[in-house]
């Protein structure tokens, strides 16, 4: 016998993740299930919701969500994908869920607009833009520079240097593109990730 399909006030996320899944408008009932699947039922902790759209020869959407509970870091990424003739128009959803004790690092870079007038205390409210670097392993990006002997007469080759970053997940959201209450939700979420994996480390 067929299941009936559910109802949103049947599935496990809050109404507040709901709600910005909803306003982000990208395929809200596709994201909205995938992530029930992932959860599993578990409650959640918190979360961060950010859309990103890209100009190349196309554009190009994406969407990123990052859920926590009490015991993983749950992913999910949506992005416009190339359908065929028949379904020309098609979209690829994934989902990573990562249990904290498993993540190694969560890197944050605050751009500050006027630092000079920075005050303390005031919640990220002088971010302008937040940069988000989460990392267990599974993605690396590995950035190189030419190496130098410290000798600035020096034309020699020296090889490259470079340094391995984590990069399984980066979140980048800005306060002139998503507007400071964004940012605020960013910092907010990153406090509380790097909460959770501090009590599991």
């Amino acid at each position: 016998m067929p299941h009936p399909e559910r109802s949103a006030t049947d599935l496990t996320l809050p109404a507040d993740l709901h709600a910005e899944i909803v306003r982000a408008g990208y395929y809200p009932q596709l994201v909205v299930d995938v992530l029930d699947v992932a959860l599993a039922g578990e409650p959640v902790m918190g979360h961060l919701v950010q859309a990103e759209t890209t100009f190349d020869s196309e554009v190009r959407r994406h969407l990123t969500v990052l859920v926590l509970t009490a015991s993983r870091l749950v992913t999910a990424h949506v992005d416009d994908h190339e359908g065929d003739h028949a379904h020309p128009s098609s979209a690829a959803a994934t989902t990573e869920t990562v249990a904290l004790g498993e993540i190694r690092s969560v890197s944050l870079t605050h751009m500050v607009a006027e630092p000079a007038a920075y005050r303390s205390g005031r919640g990220g409210a002088h971010t302008s833009e937040l940069s988000l670097v989460i990392g267990w392993g599974a993605v690396s990006r590995l950035e190189l520079e030419p190496a130098t002997c410290g000798d600035p007469q020096c034309e020699a080759d020296h090889g490259l240097t470079g340094q391995l970053m984590p990069d399984d997940v980066v979140v980048r959201v800005s306060s002139a593109a998503e507007g400071p209450d964004a940012v605020r939700r960013a910092v907010a979420f990153a406090r509380q990730l790097s909460a959770a994996t501090a009590r599991r480390a």
